[in-house]
């Protein structure tokens, strides 16, 4: 199993680009055959150092979760929204 979690830092951290890209993420669900597992969290601490959101996904193989990046859901709608709202997006990816 490969997990791979995501975080983000909005330009504009209100609660409605929060919820707004919150959906956004949480609209792969189901639309993206090779997911696993797709958990989206909004930070509740709210420090300097906090990202805004958090994605973790979980896949079959690394094969699935590269297959994952080009899918055209994901490459087509959600990538380019992130792009757009996001000052930052740091990842790391791991077996287990």
């Amino acid at each position: 199993m490969i997990t791979h979690i995501v975080l983000f830092k909005l330009a504009d951290a209100t609660a409605e680009n929060l919820a707004a890209t919150r959906d956004k993420l949480l609209s792969m669900n189901g639309r993206i055959e090779l997911l696993r597992h797709l958990e989206v969290g909004v930070d509740l601490v709210r420090s300097e150092r906090s990202y805004d959101i958090a994605l973790t996904t979980r896949f079959d193989s690394l094969e699935d979760l590269q297959a994952y990046q080009i899918h055209p859901y994901h490459a087509g709608e959600v990538i380019p929204h992130m792009k757009s709202v996001c000052l930052s997006i740091v990842a790391v990816d791991y077996e287990g």
